[in-house]
């Protein structure tokens, strides 16, 4: 049986020293320019120290339009540069792989935040957003592969797309909110064309050697499960990708998606063969028990997020005790300040019913 604490190489050759993912979670730290904060610097290099095989930023922006949320790290511009160079360096320093997630919020970008109408693959009535022109398709493609580009340039390991949650790379993917009539729109094929020719241009520009990741959703947002396992099983089969991260809320509930009873979402995924991409989970994953029952599923690596943010060296305390549950909610802010979160993030917390004490 695979262990928790077991190395896992990836087809680039980078490899996690455990089975420990942290989770890409929103955090409002960075500043209003998406420049780097000491507060996000703190928070994410302390769960490298504490352990994470990878660490993961937050979602970060590819244009400046695509902004889902104040205070978010930004990579769509070189000004960037020297603020991810810092944060690459010392999540690296650590022994753990640093990833950067690269991400748009297409119709999900408030239009007070963005200063204009925030953008989809077509018009959307419910958000207003307006859908963009084919040659602003191009310029999105390019953009999150300089994104890319620019990660590799400023030290990380790699990169992974967020075609999750029901932002722009997942807007794509929707056979409801793309109503394109053009090469990304109408069929499944057409509607992962997009991703499809990111991921080709981030290897096309950064290498083999650099780590590429997918992260996605079923269910949700207007996305069909037995739509996601074929493109999942392109991305495995295509193998120009090294992990895929299945984003699932719940990793064990059974799908509510007819034609999948006595399943639960994890098992559609682990059920594909992958050959050589590596398949993590997220969705629930908050003690030991949790982590060793997702690897004993088909698993080959979890993503942490709230016990993550409750303890920063959660993979050491598993490694110690094989029955470590986390703190109960909820907790003081104060615990949260030690744990390394800023005062943005802390009130963010509190927004999460009885996770911050009163």
């Amino acid at each position: 049986m695979t262990d928790l604490s077991n190395a896992l190489t990836f087809k680039s050759g980078a490899a996690m020293p455990n089975r420990f993912m942290l989770a890409p979670l929103t955090n409002l730290q960075s500043h209003p320019d998406g420049s780097l904060s000491d507060d996000e610097y703190r928070w994410l290099t302390k769960r490298a120290e504490g352990g994470f095989g990878l660490t993961m930023t937050c979602a970060s922006h590819v244009q400046a339009a695509g902004s889902g949320f104040p205070g978010q790290l930004g990579c769509f511009s070189d000004d960037h540069l020297e603020g991810l160079t810092r944060l690459a360096t010392g999540i690296n320093v650590q022994g753990s792989i640093s990833v950067l997630q690269l991400h748009h919020a297409g119709m999900r970008s408030p239009a007070d935040l963005i200063g204009e109408t925030p953008q989809c693959p077509s018009d959307n009535e419910k958000t207003g957003a307006r859908g963009i022109s084919h040659e602003e398709v191009l310029q999105l493609r390019d953009d999150f592969v300089a994104a890319a580009v620019r990660a590799a340039k400023a030290g990380f390991a790699g990169v992974e797309l967020h075609g999750a949650h029901g932002y722009m790379l997942a807007q794509f993917l929707s056979p409801t909110i793309n109503q394109r009539d053009d090469e990304y729109g109408g069929s499944l094929e057409n509607r992962c064309r997009l991703l499809l020719e990111i991921i080709d241009g981030v290897r096309s520009q950064c290498g083999e050697d650099f780590l590429l990741g997918v992260r996605l959703s079923p269910e949700r947002f207007d996305i069909r499960l037995a739509e996601m396992q074929v493109l999942a099983q392109r991305l495995m089969s295509e193998a120009k990708i090294d992990f895929l991260d299945m984003s699932l809320w719940d990793s064990f509930k059974e799908p509510k998606e007819e034609g999948f009873a006595g399943k639960t979402l994890l098992e559609c995924f682990t059920e594909l063969d992958r050959g050589e991409v590596r398949l993590g989970t997220a969705g629930k994953v908050r003690s030991a028990a949790d982590a060793r029952r997702c690897i004993d599923a088909g698993a080959d690596f979890v993503v942490v997020g709230r016990s993550a943010i409750l303890h920063h060296d959660f993979p050491r305390q598993v490694a110690v005790n094989p029955d470590f549950e986390p703190v109960a909610n909820p907790v003081s802010t104060e615990y949260l300040r030690k744990e390394g979160l800023g005062e943005a993030f802390i009130n963010y917390m509190a927004t999460w019913g009885g996770f911050v004490e009163d």
